[in-house]
C-alpha cells in the first residue's frame, strides 16, 4: 500500500529516517546497498497502511525494531494486530528486540538471512538473537 496522500505523511517518513535509532541505523548498515543476500531494503515504508522499519519487496519481508515502548499497556497487542494484517497481505514479518541488535547484530543478520533462505520456521514473530539476553527487553 503506497503512503497515504499529503505532505504530512511525507514528512512523517522522513522524519523518521532523519531521526533513525541507533539500533535502526546499525541494522540499516548491514541492509543498504543490497549488502544482504544481495535483496533491495529500504527503510521507514509505508505498507499496509503502517509504516514499517525495513522492508524488501523481492522477499515479501518486513522487519520491526522495538524498544522499551513495545513494552508498555496496550503496545503488545497494537503489534500483534499490526503484524496480522501485514501477514495477511503476505508479508513475513520479523521483529528484533533493540538490544538483540545492540548486543549481537551478527546473530540479527543471521536469523534474517534464515528467513529470507526459508531455513527458518516461523517468520512472522519476535526473535532473540543469539544467546539469552538480560530480561528487561525480551519477548512478551
Amino acid at each position: 500500500m503506497k503512503r497515504p496522500p499529503g505532505d504530512e505523511a511525507l514528512e512523517r517518513q522522513r522524519r523518521l529516517r532523519r531521526e533513525a535509532t541507533e539500533p535502526e541505523l546499525l541494522l540499516w548498515k548491514h541492509l543498504r546497498g543490497r549488502r544482504l543476500a544481495g535483496l533491495k531494503f529500504r527503510q521507514q515504508v509505508w505498507l499496509c497502511g503502517y509504516i514499517v522499519d525495513f522492508f524488501c519487496a523481492e522477499a515479501k519481508l518486513v522487519i520491526e525494531l522495538d524498544g522499551a515502548t513495545h513494552t508498555e499497556d496496550g503496545a503488545k497487542t497494537y503489534d500483534d494486530r499490526r503484524t496480522a494484517v501485514i501477514a495477511g497481505e503476505g508479508y513475513r514479518v520479523c521483529r528484533f528486540w533493540n538490544n538483540d541488535v545492540m548486543q549481537n547484530i551478527e546473530g540479527v543478520v543471521q536469523q534474517i538471512e534464515a528467513i529470507i533462505k526459508g531455513t527458518n520456521p516461523s517468520p512472522s514473530h519476535r526473535f532473540a538473537a543469539g544467546p539469552s539476553l538480560s530480561p528487561e527487553g525480551r519477548g512478551f
